[in-house]
């Protein structure tokens, strides 16, 4: 009759604990079930779930783990587990997943405290914790990350948490990290892992204020004197309280007069959001197709994606007569819902489902999209748009997303170094 049984192995990390303790399992035609490993900071803990076909050799294998053990000074733990123990277990390998990203400029163990907290009060129980980035040097470092590219950035700090279970409350568990984030400055997002996770295809990002950190309407509207007016129609649009294409058409007819030459000269003068080379370098570097789904202008939506090597472009177009802007725009505004409905278009012209794409925005028009891409990522986000959405970046750049998506401190690393 065959045994299950868990090992522990636990002390300072050296090569080839594995090939030692591996050896003398397999000298039993022992069965790996389940296997994992962490090291931290040169200690390392070992975990292997086996099957002992013959139960009568736990006793020889008990004794032979603990002398190697002795002999590497590590401590070895082995005890039984139970058939309806590994039954639960093996039950709960079928439970809903889900990924937990906290990132900021650093992470305190207050933080971790409050967010495991809620984890625990929602009966999730995290399976796994990785770091994405990499290790900080105190004081003046005795290398350099181009000498190790394992060392963090200083103003980053991620981890990634691995919970299953359903939540008991999905809406208050949301709201309990959207508070935890507001009070101690981290970004925490929150979102089903599937195979989709793994294999996302596209990425589109709204233009103004997540791109770029400016309003290009509200810069056009400083040229001929109208800047309170229009930004004041700005920020109602952007909080939700008027309808994007009324509060556009106010704007837009406000602009009456301003030269095509000054449209082309504004463009390069206003400021990329922090990261957002990084960000369109690595993901293009990694296959990712890229695209601009803006409720602004096409004129600076052309400088972008020249200069990112975006793949696609959907603004709106204003319309000049005798080289001026007057007052309208051609073709349909592009609003919300044509934004979600542009998405789906493109996803559908690169064959993938909207599982496999991720949508980035700030606004309330950004909101249908964000909601119907695999991940919906809030950057720099009113309330009502962070509420709405899985995942969010308030406290670093916008290669926070790179993060979000699971790539580690060294991947990035090697992408910027090509």
């Amino acid at each position: 009759m065959s045994e299950i049984v868990l090992v522990t192995i636990s002390g300072r990390d050296r090569k080839g604990i594995n090939s030692h303790f591996t050896r003398i399992l397999g000298k039993y035609g022992v069965n790996v079930l389940d296997i994992g490993q962490s090291v931290i900071h040169e200690h390392i803990l070992l975990g292997i779930l086996v099957e002992i076909p013959d139960a009568g050799d736990f006793s020889s294998i008990f004794k032979e783990m603990l002398i190697q053990g002795h002999s590497l000074s590590l401590k070895v733990d082995i005890r039984p587990v139970s058939p309806e123990d590994y039954d639960q277990w093996v039950c709960a390998r079928r439970q809903e997943r889900r990924i937990i990203t906290l990132l900021g400029k650093r992470l305190t163990a207050f933080q971790i405290s409050r967010v495991t907290q809620i984890i625990a009060e929602h009966d999730l129980n995290i399976d796994r914790i990785s770091r994405l980035t990499g290790r900080i040097p105190l004081g003046a470092p005795f290398c350099s990350r181009n000498s190790n590219p394992s060392l963090s950035r200083k103003d980053r700090a991620c981890i990634r948490m691995h919970v299953s279970g359903t939540p008991k409350n999905l809406y208050a568990m949301r709201a309990g990290f959207m508070d935890i984030s507001r009070s101690t400055g981290i970004d925490i997002s929150f979102h089903m892992e599937s195979v989709y996770s793994k294999n996302r295809k596209l990425v589109v990002f709204d233009m103004d204020s997540t791109l770029i950190q400016a309003e290009v309407i509200d810069e056009l509207a400083k040229i001929v004197g109208v800047g309170d007016a229009v930004a004041a129609i700005t920020a109602s649009a952007m909080a939700g309280e008027m309808d994007f294409k009324e509060s556009f058409t106010k704007r837009v007819s406000l602009l009456r007069g301003i030269g095509e030459e000054e449209l082309e000269r504004l463009a390069p003068t206003l400021p990329l959001s922090e990261g957002v080379e990084l960000v369109t370098k690595t993901l293009k570097d990694l296959g990712y197709k890229l695209g601009i789904l803006s409720g602004g202008f096409t004129f600076m939506g052309r400088y972008l994606q020249k200069r990112l090597n975006f793949d696609y472009l959907y603004a709106n177009e204003l319309d000049i007569e005798d080289g001026k802007v007057s007052g309208k725009v051609k073709g349909e505004v592009i609003d919300g819902e044509k934004k979600a409905d542009l998405l789906r278009e493109i996803a559908q012209r690169e064959c993938i489902s909207l599982e496999q794409t991720i949508a980035v925005g700030d606004g309330a028009n950004d909101l249908p999209m964000l909601t119907i891409a695999g991940l919906g990522v809030a950057y720099n986000a009113k309330p009502v748009v962070r509420e709405k959405t899985s995942g969010a970046i308030s406290n670093v750049g916008l290669d926070g997303l790179l993060y979000l998506i699971g790539l580690h401190d060294r991947e990035i690393d090697t992408r910027e170094s090509l």
